[in-house]
């Protein structure tokens, strides 16, 4: 699993998420598939990096505000397409808010990621580009990097997903997605960022509660999940019904995608 992880200087959490076998005995076909935490702070080796790639489209999972307080950084010869929402509430990102103003444990922790990922499959700008991205994989032969600022939720649900439409088994869906704890390197960037947090909130903040907060666990996915379930029966109702994605698109997407 740990090969699938691609080490930048200053890019977090970028990963293949393709390459992976389908209940049909076929496999997701590699390098076709990647997601990441934001570009900001991408070095001049890192933006070449990423253009060897070979990135046709990307797919910005962030707010308005989360763009303009942190715009992406591209290589210069990016041409591909990007999708991103409009859907600007006027505030600031929610896990920002909680970050300085909550009393940070990691219980607290905790409890904010999974009503977060009871909100994530409903709100409408995760619907709007959840929608456009599935549309896009079914459009593009290209490859394509999905991302929002820390690579882990909002990303991680729309791998799981996708994971889940070109029908990849459970286990490795979850194996995916708590792949953020070994690429992040929690426990080594915890003090950093609570460091950080100390010097813009003037509170101290317990390692445990940062460790807790950077990472993922297997009960968000699963709260997002049964949310899904609750609503639509099912996530491949959900699929259909709130993201649009009909037998004809996923038979569009897995052609594209599946060897």
């Amino acid at each position: 699993m740990t090969g699938r992880i691609h080490r930048f200087d200053a890019l977090d959490n970028f990963r293949d998420y393709g390459d992976y076998a389908t209940a049909a005995g076929r496999r997701i076909s590699p390098g076709r598939l990647f997601r990441s935490g934001h570009q900001a702070r991408a070095s001049e080796a890192d933006l070449e990096r990423l253009g060897a790639l070979g990135i046709t489209a990307v797919v910005d999972l962030r707010r308005p505000s989360e763009r303009r307080d942190q715009p992406s950084k591209r290589p210069p010869d990016f041409s591909g397409e990007v999708i991103e929402s409009f859907h600007d509430d006027g505030g600031e990102a929610p896990h920002m808010t909680f970050l300085r103003t909550a009393d940070l444990t990691p219980d607290s922790g905790r409890r904010f990621m999974v009503n977060t990922y009871r909100r994530l499959p409903f709100e409408p700008s995760h619907l709007d580009l959840f929608s456009r991205y599935f549309r896009l994989l079914g459009e593009t032969d290209g490859p394509v990097l999905i991302h929002c600022a820390a690579g882990k939720d909002r990303t991680g649900l729309l791998a799981a997903l996708t994971h889940h439409l070109l029908g990849v088994h459970p286990d490795d869906i979850v194996a995916d997605y708590l792949l953020t704890n070994t690429a992040v390197d929690l426990e080594g960037r915890a003090p950093g960022i609570a460091r950080q947090l100390e010097a813009r909130t003037g509170r101290v903040v317990a390692h445990d509660a940062v460790v807790a907060f950077l990472g993922v666990e297997p009960v968000y996915l699963d709260t997002a999940l049964a949310g899904i379930a609750a609503q639509h029966g099912s996530t491949d109702a959900y699929l259909a019904e709130a993201l649009g994605v009909d037998a004809a698109l996923r038979e569009r997407i897995g052609t594209r995608l599946v060897a």
